[in-house]
């Protein structure tokens, strides 16, 4: 869906997520426990509603690209790193070859927390 070597997302608890303008519409990949969001325009992917279907969301993946502040989109945590091409290298502070396991979220987001207040 990014056409790119790349996918930068930022994971966002629902509860602190809202479409300020516009009507984005479905797009992109459709499959169980993801729901892509667009432009309506131009399609271009915009965030995902990440969890089981027909229940709560808890998380919205937001591409970085969307906020106004730059620092926000600099890459944190880098997972899928099993897939990614030889020459791919990017700053991020943790690297996983999958996703980091559920156990390690908490110290994660403290981790973030830290980093992005000091």
């Amino acid at each position: 869906m990014s056409a790119s070597a790349f996918s930068l997302t930022v994971l966002i608890p629902a509860d602190g997520f809202r479409v300020v303008a516009g009507e984005p519409v479905r797009c992109g990949a459709k499959q169980p426990g993801l729901e892509h969001y667009g432009c309506p325009e131009c399609f271009t992917w915009t965030f995902t509603r990440v969890g089981e279907p027909g229940a709560y969301y808890p998380f919205v993946n937001v591409r970085p690209m969307m906020f106004d502040v730059v620092a926000w989109r600099e890459p944190f945590i880098e997972t899928m790193t099993s897939e990614k091409v030889d020459w791919v290298n990017v700053p991020a502070r943790h690297s996983y070859e999958g996703f980091p396991p559920e156990e390690e979220f908490g110290k994660l987001i403290e981790a973030y927390a830290e980093a992005r207040s000091g």
